[in-house]
């Protein structure tokens, strides 16, 4: 059977699964959300010139000629409005504090020195006007944010810069985690001398809830399909993500088990390292089930591959994956038929230049790469053998 590329595996997924409803969030929960509606400016930004430095509001007439000007009052920030400058008269004025009527320049204190109720105007005009334009950041009406975008800090900023106090968010999926094994053990607990401890649960975990979902971590299931579907009965979620026992061994009893429960399968498989047993299922109620492999760094590729763009569509957004490039910066042997995900480091040099060195072992197993790697490389099938110095794709975490 020809398994699917990356990009036809994630098309049949995200052809699967319909929005979440959206709901009103104040901008304090949002973070990590989707939007479900545009952010619109309800004003402008700034709703009025305003200086943009320490010093003192004057006419450019008065400036180009070198001037001792009367000083009429002060304007600071948030004060009230009505002060005016004239010809031959100049106000102290402080970062951020509008602008009075008739100024239309702001000398910097460093420029000018005050002699009792005038100042003294020492250099003459600068390429700056120091003056911060009404609506110079954004116009009433502007969209700011568009519907589908991922909220982070600096766009709740833009948000609240414009007077949102709530922003309508695509709905906030449940995610329920499901490691598998009778090899794993909690961290914290005393493991057997074959037993591994449950690395994936808690990463992926926390890859959820960065990107706006809820997740619930499940006790690990045994290699008993009873087991696995005790722990799913009950619980509550809008997506399901398990780990390991995705494969075909007699062991890997996932899969058998909840096709019981009425799930058809629509990506088994892909043409990926790490990660060909990827898999994707609707459960009989349409709700959504990812299955990624056990080893933690196939597990995590995948979910930047796959249970990302999943989380972003439930929630009404597109995939943010955009892949970029950089040069290596250590030769790469050519690829074999399958897409390679390579975990790598990457520096930026003097020159600008970006490069990347893959790690040496690339073994899904080695968590220590992991979490040593800043990129992932991606190697195209087939790719011919690369040279020190030649351009690749690399993807950063999402995370």
């Amino acid at each position: 059977m020809k398994l699917p590329t990356v990009e036809e595996a994630r098309a049949a997924m995200l052809a699967a699964v319909t929005p979440l409803a959206s709901t009103s969030t104040p901008l304090g929960e949002a973070d990590g959300r989707r939007l479900a509606e545009p952010v619109r400016a309800l004003r402008c930004q700034p709703p009025f010139d305003a200086s943009a430095m320490d010093g003192w509001a004057v006419r450019v007439a008065d400036v180009a000629r070198g001037a001792r000007l009367r000083i009429v009052g002060e304007s600071a920030a948030g004060g009230e409005a009505g002060l005016a400058v004239g010809p031959g008269e100049a106000a102290r004025i402080f970062t951020g504090a509008p602008l009075p009527a008739g100024a239309d320049y702001v000398v910097v204190q460093e420029q000018a020195r005050r002699d009792g109720d005038e100042v003294v105007l020492e250099a003459g005009r600068g390429p700056a006007s120091y003056v911060r334009p009404c609506g110079g950041d954004f116009r009433e009406g502007q969209v700011l944010l568009e519907a589908g975008v991922r909220l982070n800090p600096w766009r709740l900023a833009l948000a609240a810069s414009a007077g949102w106090a709530r922003v309508v968010c695509g709905g906030r999926p449940r995610v329920a985690i499901l490691p598998n094994g009778d090899e794993l053990v909690e961290p914290g607990r005393a493991a057997g001398a074959h037993q591994i401890y449950n690395a994936g649960a808690p990463a992926l975990a926390a890859f959820v809830a960065r990107q706006g979902g809820v997740p619930k971590a499940l006790r690990h299931a045994r290699d008993d399909e009873a087991d696995i579907l005790s722990l799913i009965h009950g619980v509550t979620f809008d997506l399901l993500v398990t780990i390991g026992g995705a494969s075909v061994g007699d062991h890997d009893r996932v899969k058998p088990a909840l096709r019981s429960m009425g799930a058809e399968l629509h990506v088994e498989g892909c043409a990926m390292r790490p990660g060909k047993p990827v898999w994707f299922a609707l459960l009989p109620d349409g709700r959504p089930v990812l299955g990624l492999p056990g080893n933690p760094a196939s597990a995590l590729v995948c979910a930047e591959l796959f249970l990302g763009p999943l989380l972003a569509a439930v929630q009404g957004g597109a995939e943010d994956m955009a892949f970029e490039t950089a040069v290596l910066a250590e030769p790469l042997p050519s690829n074999g038929p399958r897409d390679h995900y390579m975990r790598a480091r990457i520096e930026t040099g003097r020159d600008g230049a970006r490069r990347v060195t893959p790690f040496p072992n690339q073994d899904s197993s080695l968590v220590s790469v992991m979490a040593q790697a800043d990129v992932l490389v991606r190697r195209p099938p087939f790719a011919p053998a690369a040279p020190l110095g030649a351009v690749v794709e690399i993807l950063r975490p999402g995370v």
